[in-house]
């Protein structure tokens, strides 16, 4: 475990690092796309700038919702504080955003979840490597397996070995991530994003098994019914382009 990294006066925490290099990952993978639409490569900093804010403005939102009761008495402090953030609200928020920044430049449409798909998964998996260094407490249940771990100096704390998960889902999603980003031009536009659902919500919805996570209905926990939402999702819109000419992509000229 590293949660931070000393270089004299200042302390760097190594979840921030992660983050910051999930999105600069991402940046470039999306540029890289960009240029081969022959679109201005720059399109990449927009598009995570807008990201970035919206992803940081909507998980501020949401924990401030879903915590009224204890930030009421002073909110306007608590909206500037530096912590409390939720994930799910950050990635609606960042979509908003994101969707905005499409809508100005005429690409508001479903290639543009395409040009999202594979930087999404990229970005997950380099963010679970900042959950590992930092032993944040998204690790799994106890276990004492081959490979178990402990995470004594983590910013959660636990003496106890458990399933390294943060470690799972950075090969999952990075496979995840690689085999995206080699479909990119195989499908009809709409099915590589269909096709990420249905990889990251199974993915997550496996882990959660081992995970530490409270169940909430139906013997699952509230990740693993996103996950369900989200292979529904993907996995009804992939059958319903089957259906209407199939998944992949005319060729050039035919």
């Amino acid at each position: 475990m590293q949660p931070e990294i000393h270089i004299g006066p200042l302390t760097l925490q190594t979840f921030g690092i992660c983050f910051a290099t999930a999105f600069i990952a991402a940046g470039a993978v999306i540029g890289k796309r960009l240029r081969e639409w022959d679109k201005p490569a720059d399109w990449a900093y927009e598009v995570m700038f807008c990201a970035l804010v919206g992803g940081v403005v909507g998980a501020r939102v949401d924990y401030l919702i879903q915590n009224y009761d204890d930030v009421s008495d002073d909110l306007l402090g608590n909206v500037f504080s530096g912590s409390g953030l939720v994930w799910y609200g950050g990635a609606i928020g960042g979509a908003l955003a994101v969707a905005l920044w499409a809508w100005r430049r005429g690409m508001l449409n479903v290639a543009l979840l395409d040009l999202c798909a594979a930087p999404l998964a990229l970005g997950y998996a380099i963010g679970r490597i900042g959950c590992q260094l930092s032993g944040d407490g998204d690790y799994g249940q106890g276990w004492d397996g081959p490979w178990a771990m402990s995470y004594p100096d983590g910013t959660v704390p636990t003496d106890a070995t458990v399933h390294p998960t943060p470690i799972y889902e950075t090969l999952a999603m990075g496979t995840v991530a690689l085999v995206l980003w080699r479909w990119r031009d195989r499908f009809r536009p709409g099915v590589l994003f269909a096709l990420y659902l249905v990889f990251a919500g199974v993915e997550r919805l496996l882990v959660e098994f081992i995970r530490r996570n409270d169940e909430v209905v139906a013997g699952l926990t509230e990740p693993q019914l996103v996950s369900v939402a989200m292979i529904a999702v993907g996995g009804i819109w992939i059958a319903r382009t089957a259906r209407a000419g199939g998944m992949r992509r005319e060729p050039a000229g035919a």
